[in-house]
């Protein structure tokens, strides 16, 4: 008899706020539930102009029509869960206001950042460098660890407390995968990025592959 003791507990995906420069995690978030679908997108980086993409005589370069400029840009959408009254042993007293604004500080500088930018204006500060973020990984089991960008956040709250503080909501996460071509050399995020392509190699390596019979093409191309 099965106990419930011996299932294994399922691996939670989620996000891990990290120090570039040591490496060391700052803040790591770990989703309630696991997305029940992800939507995946990767649009290749064409060494050529939009000409390469299409029928023929539309100007691009014939000799770039197999080329790559970068890695291929990748991004990922998905709905994430929260929802207090499903964690009853563990005390909310302001709802899931803390979840939330944990991953709004993904997409924002801090009111510290803001202030020094503002004291640095008032001081007759030419030009103003924008504000770096802290690296951000998104990882979904141990194959997929990746640097990541948020570029979409949006926050649908469906049940409230008698205080007003939400205690269930549906995000919608929208994210870039950061590659070299969006990072600097020697940044930690480009390296870990490259172990990310790295991974998708070794998968691919795996897959078996098919026979020209199969393709109706027995007797070669």
């Amino acid at each position: 008899m099965t106990r419930y003791a011996d299932i294994p507990k399922p691996i939670r995906s989620g996000i891990v706020v990290v120090d570039p420069e040591r490496g060391t995690p700052q803040r790591i978030i770990v989703l309630q539930f696991n997305p029940d679908t992800l939507e995946r997108s990767l649009a290749p980086q064409s060494a050529g102009g939009s000409g390469d993409a299409g029928g023929g005589g539309s100007g691009g370069d014939r000799n770039e029509a197999l080329r790559l400029k970068g890695p291929a840009e990748e991004s990922w959408k998905f709905t994430a869960e929260i929802d207090a009254t499903d964690q009853f042993e563990v005390a909310a007293p302001d709802g899931i206001h803390p979840q939330l604004a944990t991953l709004e500080m993904l997409v924002q500088p801090t009111s510290v950042q803001l202030r020094e930018a503002s004291r640095r204006t008032r001081k007759g500060t030419i030009e103003i460098s924008p504000i770096e973020m802290p690296l951000t990984l998104f990882t979904w089991g141990s194959k997929r660890v990746m640097p990541v960008r948020l570029t979409e956040l949006s926050i649908n709250e469906s049940a409230f407390d008698v205080n007003l503080n939400p205690i269930r909501a549906s995000l919608g996460i929208g994210m870039k995968v950061l590659s070299v071509s969006d990072l600097p050399a020697g940044h930690r995020g480009a390296d870990l990025y490259l172990a990310h392509l790295a991974q998708k190699e070794r998968l691919a390596a795996a897959a078996l592959g098919g026979r020209l019979a199969e393709l109706g093409l027995g007797r070669g191309l």
